[in-house]
């Protein structure tokens, strides 16, 4: 497991990232968790117990590290290019629906806002609406794993680890992309 922490216009953001080879489960090198803090701890703590390598066995970095993917990705977003996280693999663990709705939040688009219902239905379990915010809720890897872009169904923020202010500049930036 690998920690950086870079510096962004809102605040902060410490990235977590294993360099484990990839293996026939879907393992590989990726993002494990990510979040406008530089208290590295708090983040591990989100990552599944499944998912953090023993300090026994520290995988040393290869040359050209996810962590050096994540950076760029990171600094490309906020140059703009708020498809850039997209591109660098994650991996999170935890049931079957919550891992699945993980993947489906990464396709939701910069500058595409969803409802909780709109995200639960997107999962292709309409009635799971709670599942879908829980899934929101317990996501260990933001700006990777888009959260920020699902809202209550009344349009108002809700919530976000990283506080409100943070979620609010965030689709704000991605939203100003799409109307310059």
């Amino acid at each position: 497991m690998h920690v950086i922490t870079i510096d962004t216009p809102d605040g902060p953001f410490t990235i977590i990232g294993s360099e484990a080879p990839p293996s026939p489960d879907g393992g590989g090198a990726a993002v494990l968790a990510s979040g406008w803090t530089d208290d590295a701890a708090s983040l591990v703590a989100l990552i599944h117990r499944s998912l953090r390598p023993s300090d026994a066995d520290p995988r040393p970095p290869s040359s050209a590290t996810v962590l050096d993917d994540a950076v760029e990705a990171v600094v490309a977003y906020y140059d703009g290019d708020h498809h850039a996280p997209a591109r660098v693999p994650v991996r999170q663990a935890s049931g079957e629906y919550r891992t699945h709705a993980w993947e489906v939040l990464r396709d939701v688009a910069p500058g595409e806002r969803l409802t909780y219902a709109q995200y639960a239905e997107r999962t292709g379990r309409p009635a799971a609406v709670r599942a879908a915010a829980g899934a929101c809720a317990l996501n260990a890897a933001a700006l990777f794993v888009p959260c920020h872009r699902v809202l209550r169904t009344d349009g108002t923020l809700g919530g976000f680890r990283y506080g409100l202010e943070t979620k609010e500049r965030l689709l704000r930036r991605e939203a100003s992309a799409f109307t310059l």
